[in-house]
């Protein structure tokens, strides 16, 4: 084959032709397509790095809620162990209080019942003590007895001190500081005795009282044998006891009054 200038330069020419043509209407829009592709890759590639993003920070968010709510989840745990145990506290407490109340309340009647089984035990010794007294003394009682009795009385009633005396002249309606003369009061005097008094004794024991109420002029004996021995003087609601049965209730109920 034979080269020759005139073929060259058309060949020439038609490459050129050709390499317009194929970039005029095929490597334009192919460089076209590339690049709406590489737009569209780096646009999703935007959007995905966005959307990773997004993600993470949503990711972030949940994970420090997850925290929050776990911090939540166990403050109220705790809360509620300390409502419980204070509640269990306060109503053990409140318990405790119940049953020292009871144990107290049921250590009172222990004691009550205690006492008065004591009581009752002291009574019935203290009667029985007194019964055998009686007894005894109504066994040796005489009007000896009597007398050394009276005598004691007489010296009880000389020495009665004043605020006794006054108690005594305001309950016969005898004014204070009034003399005793002089008072317009009559007052009977009962004398009670176990055995009969003689006229020696009666005559002691009226001077006696009418040292302590001069205005007397009344005296009323009798006797009653339940007193085993000695005297008891009444004058309106006072009295003064010497005798033997006065003196053994007196013993049965010093307890009670103590």
């Amino acid at each position: 084959m034979e080269l020759n200038s005139s073929t060259f330069i058309l060949e020439i020419i038609n490459f050129l032709v050709l390499v317009w043509i194929l970039k005029r209407f095929f490597y334009q829009p192919v460089l076209d397509v590339i690049a709406r592709r590489k737009a569209g890759i780096e646009e999703t590639l935007t959007k995905a790095e966005l959307l990773q993003s997004t993600a993470e920070d949503l990711q972030g968010q949940y994970e420090m809620r997850l925290t929050h709510w776990e911090q939540e989840k166990q403050a109220a745990r705790q809360s509620l162990d300390d409502d419980i145990c204070s509640e269990r506290e306060e109503r053990l407490a409140t318990l405790q209080s119940e049953l020292e109340v009871e144990r107290e309340k049921e250590a009172v009647l222990i004691r009550q019942k205690l006492e008065d089984e004591r009581q009752k035990n002291v009574d019935t010794a203290l009667n029985q003590g007194a019964q055998f007294a009686t007894r005894l003394l109504c066994a040796v009682s005489s009007s000896e007895l009597e007398q050394r009795l009276t005598k004691l009385l007489l010296d009880d009633l000389e020495k009665l001190p004043a605020e006794q005396l006054d108690r005594l002249h305001t309950a016969n309606g005898i004014e204070t500081g009034v003399p005793l003369s002089k008072s317009s009061s009559d007052t009977a005097i009962t004398i009670t005795s176990a055995y009969p008094l003689d006229a020696t004794i009666r005559k002691a024991v009226e001077q006696a009282c009418a040292k302590i109420l001069p205005s007397t002029n009344q005296f009323h004996y009798q006797q009653d044998p339940d007193l085993i021995a000695g005297l008891r003087i009444s004058v309106g609601s006072w009295v003064l006891a010497a005798n033997l049965q006065d003196e053994l209730k007196g013993f049965t109920s010093f307890e009670h009054e103590h």
